[in-house]
């Protein structure tokens, strides 16, 4: 009496899962049961009901199945798309990295010390059990609006371990649905923001006067079994793709060309996937971390640059240093303007050893701290056009003047808007392609903080930093040309971004800040 009528295709070549199903009556829906301990993929569904099978699907009814490789992804732009973030969109189903990223990011690191010393128990317990563990440790006495990881740090991680196969699938939906074990806070502005995803179902926590109490609302639809509601939207599935774990270690990456949004701007200080073994290894490394970032700070401090360059490079500071065929932008006379895009706080320093000589900087916001124990001479701009131009304009009469007219700092190879006053304030100039590389902190940051952001750079095992002076620029035309001062800064801003590689955006130091830290960067 039974007869086959759906099926389970699997999404990638090689993978081969039995599908079987049943028709009860001659006008309930087909029903699609699939066997085996697979991930779901990707769920098509007849009417725009979201839902998600468990990890572990149901027993089959029947004896009759068949299986076929490859779904059918022509058709998919008329129907709605339902995915299982963990289990069939990200390369791997761990989420332990995400949950240590919120424990350091937003508790520190005290919390992700603790976080790691109960890997070993979460390990043994269940996936449910694990969750709420993690949520607890990580989450626990957070205040929801100042809660910014989800949207400033973890897009970046979650984007990395993207597989370009799954990607490929949801992307053609026409309406597209994520499902996540993870908390709605964790990966509605990953989904939503930069895979285009319409509706995310996560896991919703619990608040008490504004604060997180590290536990979770007990009301989830399809997580761990299947209960009735689960069941009942069972009944409207149209096609059931799945996965296994080895088939999505084969998967690829999805290149960051192919980002639906380009990931412009991230926050954060960990450099690195925080899975287990890295993270001990960062706790292992602070000790000697500290010193070494120490002792580096004071030969920058103390010693000429004849001395501290190749002192630290002995440390484990790698440097390069590129020059252009006109030797003049690196001799000048004392009164030369520089340009540079802003990759740290360190930007002036690199300079002026590769120069040999002190040199003025422009400073944004840059905490008093950082001004207090800069080797360098640092000016804080107003933001006001008129006082700013004046007072470049008299620095760069008094001697050799940095200028990064981008603002801000930007870590992914991207250029901001560049200033126009960077072409009004004198008659040549000299830009300067500056690219940094750092394996386990970040040396910049938007938080409260900033004070600490050479320290952490310096921190790094082995930072590297790249100097390149281009060829003098006049200000006054492009290829013999008269222009204004718009199209000059939009012409060095090229000019910098093609000897980079980096693309140029016409973004701000505002649009950054609104979005990683909720402000416009005033300290």
């Amino acid at each position: 009496m039974y007869r086959l009528v759906g099926f389970v295709r699997a999404c990638l070549r090689g993978l081969d899962v039995s599908c079987r199903c049943r028709r009860t009556d001659a006008s309930s829906p087909e029903r699609v049961v699939a066997t085996g301990p697979t991930s779901v993929f990707l769920l098509p569904l007849e009417h725009p009901w979201p839902f998600v099978l468990p990890r572990r699907p149901s027993a089959c009814h029947t004896n009759h199945g068949r299986s076929q490789r490859h779904p059918s992804l022509e058709d998919l732009a008329s129907q709605t798309v339902v995915c299982d973030v963990e289990g069939a969109l990200l390369r791997t189903s761990s989420t332990f990295p995400y949950f240590m990223l919120v424990a350091l990011e937003a508790g520190g690191f005290l919390r992700g010390l603790l976080l790691l010393l109960l890997h070993p128990l979460i390990s043994c317990l269940g996936h449910e059990v694990g969750i709420r563990i993690m949520v607890m440790v990580c989450f626990f006495g957070l205040r929801k609006e100042d809660f910014r990881v989800g949207r400033a740090a973890l897009p970046k991680f979650f984007l990395e371990q993207v597989g370009l196969e799954g990607f490929e699938v949801l992307r053609r939906g026409g309406r597209r649905v994520c499902v996540s074990s993870m908390p709605t806070v964790m990966v509605e502005g990953f989904l939503k923001e930069y895979l285009d995803v319409e509706v995310v179902l996560g896991r919703e926590l619990k608040l008490l006067g504004g604060y997180y109490t590290g536990l979770m609302e007990d009301r989830v639809i399809g997580f761990g079994h299947v209960d009735l509601a689960h069941h009942q939207l069972f009944t409207h599935c149209k096609e059931v793709c799945l996965v296994g774990e080895a088939e999505k270690r084969r998967w690829h990456p999805l290149p960051s060309s192919q980002y639906p949004k380009p990931l412009v701007f991230h926050d954060g200080r960990i450099a690195f996937t925080p899975d287990a073994i890295s993270t001990l290894c960062m706790f292992l490394w602070f000790p000697l971390g500290f010193a070494l970032a120490f002792a580096r700070a004071l030969v920058f401090l103390c010693l000429p640059y004849a001395l501290c360059v190749p002192l630290l490079a002995f440390l484990g500071m790698h440097s390069r240093l590129i020059t252009s065929d006109d030797k003049e932008e690196r001799r000048g006379d004392g009164s030369q303007l520089y340009i540079c895009n802003h990759r740290t706080l360190l930007d002036g320093l690199y300079i002026s050893a590769a120069l040999g000589r002190h040199l003025t900087a422009t400073t944004y916001s840059v905490s008093r701290i950082s001004e207090w124990f800069s080797p360098i001479r640092t000016v804080r701009l107003t933001r006001n056009r008129e006082e700013d131009a004046a007072r470049m304009k008299k620095l760069v009469q008094e001697g050799d003047l940095l200028v990064c007219p981008e603002g801000t700092t930007c870590r992914e190879p991207y250029l901001l808007r560049f200033s126009q006053l960077v072409a009004e304030i004198s008659r040549e100039v000299v830009p300067v392609a500056l690219e940094s590389w750092v394996s386990m902190f970040y040396g910049t940051s938007t938080g409260k903080l900033k004070f600490l952001d050479p320290l952490y750079f310096l921190m790094n095992p082995f930072p590297c930093y790249e100097v390149e002076f281009m060829a003098r620029v006049a200000t006054g035309a492009i290829g013999g040309k008269e222009c204004s001062s718009y199209e000059m800064a939009n012409h060095l801003q090229a000019e910098i971004g093609t000897r980079l590689g980096f693309q140029c955006t016409s973004l701000t130091r505002k649009d950054k800040y609104l979005l990683l830290a909720g402000n416009e960067g005033t300290i």
